[in-house]
């Protein structure tokens, strides 16, 4: 890392170092408080896009705002996002296609699912943080002094957030995929955390007809076994006497 030339400088390093708190200055609000953040990184990306166009492959380009938990908050990423591609068009004559969306991580933004699918294409339930948020869980405490004392108390069965609760979040998700539809009946929905990986959470995204799940790399395998036995007909379902 190069030396600040001057105290100003230095300043303005140390109020842009980087923290990731669970809760607070992350995500689309980190964008909103820095303006120049989104427009930058959608030009950037947009650019790589038109690069890539240019040896002869049209890769499918998603931009998936995080964190947001009000309907204005993703107009004003999706303006940013907007101007980036009028910007890269001008510079370059290509028009970028892209789907906008984003990451629906709080309860409130799955309560608002409807307004939300006025401006996203796509929804991903990050349910990694949707599982923090709603049981008021910090995954680091918990994990390491609640977790195991509630299954040896038969509170829980299984950790939250390893099999998705199907009861809570998983009702928040339900909730939020059917008012989405409402508004935008053709709408992505996917599921992106480490329930993306879990068999059960797997067979449960698949009954409310979500279109993908997305997990860590170690765990595709399971997820993929798990997807094809869950699209897979019940015993007995539409089958004929064997003879």
């Amino acid at each position: 890392a190069g030396q600040a030339v001057d105290a100003a400088e230095e300043e303005r390093a140390a109020a842009l170092r980087e923290a990731n708190p669970m809760l607070g200055l992350r995500g689309v609000r980190l964008a909103l408080l820095h303006e120049r953040l989104y427009p930058a990184q959608a030009e950037a990306l947009f650019t790589a896009w038109a690069d890539v166009a240019a040896t002869g492959a049209r890769p499918e380009l998603e931009v998936m705002v995080p964190l947001v938990s009000l309907p204005e908050e993703l107009a004003a990423a999706a303006a940013y996002v907007r101007g980036a591609a009028e910007a890269v068009a001008a510079r370059t004559g290509v028009e970028v296609p892209y789907r906008l969306g984003t990451m629906i991580e709080t309860p409130r933004a799955a309560l608002l699912a409807g307004e939300l699918a006025e401006h996203a294409e796509f929804f991903s339930f990050g349910t990694n943080d949707l599982t923090q948020l709603t049981y008021g869980f910090s995954r680091d405490d918990v994990e390491r002094q609640v977790l195991a004392s509630y299954q040896e108390r038969g509170f829980l069965t299984a950790s939250p957030f390893a099999r998705l609760d199907p009861h809570g979040v998983g009702a928040l998700i339900r909730l939020a995929a059917e008012r989405a539809r409402r508004v935008r009946p053709g709408i992505k929905l996917g599921v992106c955390g480490e329930h993306g990986g879990d068999p059960e959470s797997i067979a449960f995204c698949d009954d409310l007809g979500l279109d993908y799940v997305s997990c860590s790399a170690h765990r595709v395998p399971v997820a993929r076994m798990a997807a094809a036995h869950s699209a897979l007909p019940e015993p007995g379902e539409n089958s004929g006497s064997a003879r």
